[in-house]
């Protein structure tokens, strides 16, 4: 497995984070169950809030309101 640099990592956690405020924003899926998609918002939003925790000091300057405003759905 390759290392990565530490601004890869940053890069990395930053899309997958992205990835599930993506999922977030598009809604539930028309073949989805009520109760599968409340699992998957439950996941997702517990994913973007550590990742929220994270902060400016992990993230630098990217931009985390994508990821606060995602959990308010």
């Amino acid at each position: 497995m390759l290392e990565l640099t530490p601004e890869q990592e940053v890069q990395r956690n930053y899309d997958a984070a992205m990835d599930s405020v993506n999922l977030l924003n598009a809604g539930k899926p028309e073949n989805m169950s009520d109760e599968d998609w409340a699992d998957t918002v439950k996941r997702n939003k517990e994913h973007l809030e550590i990742q929220i925790a994270k902060g400016a000091e992990f993230y630098g300057e990217h931009d985390l309101t994508p990821f606060e405003n995602a959990v308010k759905l």
